[in-house]
């Protein structure tokens, strides 16, 4: 079983999504945040994500715990840091639902809470340099008061 939280190194994505497999799950659905070539029409060679672990950690467990309470769903988050080549996972999220439509909404709010929340930086790599790109809301990640 995969537990939520930050590695390393490739992120295992089969063992992301057997770790919300069970048997009163009719829906399992994966999402793989990739590393795309291109941005704001600029080339990107690569990303590099870094992150204050411990917290991101509590706050990844914190969005599923919540996910669950809120679809009845098992949600597991596994966010990469260092450098993330193009086609690679970054994030991969996995949710078991009894039924799609939990699995889909648990899964959208795992994701927006992540961007919302977690402490997570990215950076692109270009030929010519490389930027810090801010989250989805154009800010940084926001720490919780309880972090």
């Amino acid at each position: 079983m995969t537990p939520t939280g930050i590695v390393d190194h490739r992120i295992d994505v089969g063992a992301v999504t057997a770790s919300v497999r069970g048997p009163e799950h009719g829906a399992i659905l994966t999402f793989e945040g990739v590393a795309r070539n291109v941005f704001g029409g600029k080339a990107v060679l690569a990303l590099e994500y870094e992150a204050w672990a411990e917290a991101a950690e509590r706050e990844l467990t914190a969005i599923c715990t919540e996910a669950a309470a809120q679809w009845g769903v098992r949600a597991t988050i596994v966010h990469r840091t260092g450098r993330v080549e193009i086609e690679e996972p970054s994030v991969v999220i996995a949710v078991g639902a009894a039924h799609r439509d939990a699995a889909y909404q648990g899964s959208r709010f795992c994701l927006e809470q992540l961007k919302a929340r977690v402490t997570i930086w990215k950076r692109e790599i270009y030929a010519d340099g490389s930027a810090w790109i801010a989250n989805a809301d154009g800010a940084a990640p926001k720490l919780r008061g309880d972090l």
